[in-house]
């Protein structure tokens, strides 16, 4: 009986979240956007800030529904800016959280989504970057990240997990060189980011949000890289190695 009355609590609390996720950016948040498509000189930072008010609102809900769970953002994380970011990945919930904290913010989302009517939309004109492979869409990949440096140089925030998934069992996997090529090209530092228990929260390949256990969902940051890009004792995959080190917690920042 008790395992029914949580499931029936997991249950309506998802229902509350999806129901507004939903409802709430088409009643409340599309005129917004459609109001800054025509009338914002800046579409891609008006869109930006849009996606932050919308999640933060999403969060705040959250929240407020889910009380047995504490949430703990460092303020180191939030002061984050001209940077880009990588984080570990354990739940749906992790890249918008990251767009709920950050008003400047932008990632590399899968392809298939910039094809899903309105939502695809929303992702190109706020500027995000769609992943494409090696052998396909390199002209388009190009041109986003050629406009990166200006883009972090006036506050912007880069983020992505390099481990390309969620991981089902919290340990972190093998990394993609995305986020450190763009680190590099921009000259940019990289800010390690440890998320803790979103995983718990919503876990992957699970419809119903868990609602009923008390857990401290955190986002802690692991340090600043700052390595010097033109030294031509550089490597690549050392700093790979180092930002792994980090973020494992095998590092003192």
């Amino acid at each position: 009986m008790v395992n029914v009355l949580k499931r029936l609590a997991d249950f309506a609390i998802t229902a509350i979240l999806w129901t507004y996720y939903i409802g709430g950016f088409i009643l409340v948040f599309s005129p917004l956007y459609f109001v800054s498509f025509f009338f914002r000189d800046k579409r891609d930072v008006a869109y930006q800030q849009l996606n932050n008010l919308f999640f933060r609102s999403f969060f705040a809900l959250l929240r407020t529904v889910v009380p047995r769970v504490t949430w703990q953002v460092s303020d180191e994380v939030r002061a984050i800016r001209s940077s880009v970011i990588i984080a570990n990945h354990l739940s749906f919930l992790d890249p918008i959280l990251f767009v709920s904290l950050f008003a400047r913010q932008k990632t590399v989302v899968k392809k298939d989504y910039f094809r899903v009517p309105v939502f695809g939309w929303i992702l190109e004109t706020s500027s995000y970057i769609p992943a494409f492979t090696e052998d396909s869409g390199a002209e388009i990949l190009l041109e986003q990240v050629g406009k990166m440096k200006t883009y972090l140089a006036e506050g912007g925030n880069l983020f992505m997990f390099p481990e390309g998934t969620r991981s089902r069992d919290g340990r972190i996997g093998a990394f993609d060189r995305g986020a450190f090529r763009i680190a590099k090209f921009c000259d940019a530092p990289i800010r390690v980011v440890v998320i803790r228990n979103t995983g718990r929260l919503y876990p992957p390949g699970r419809f119903l949000f868990n609602t009923r256990e008390r857990f401290t969902i955190s986002v802690e940051s692991a340090g600043t890289l700052t390595p010097d890009y033109a030294d031509e004792t550089f490597s690549l995959s050392a700093l790979m190695a180092k930002a792994r080190t980090r973020m494992e917690g095998r590092d003192n920042p």
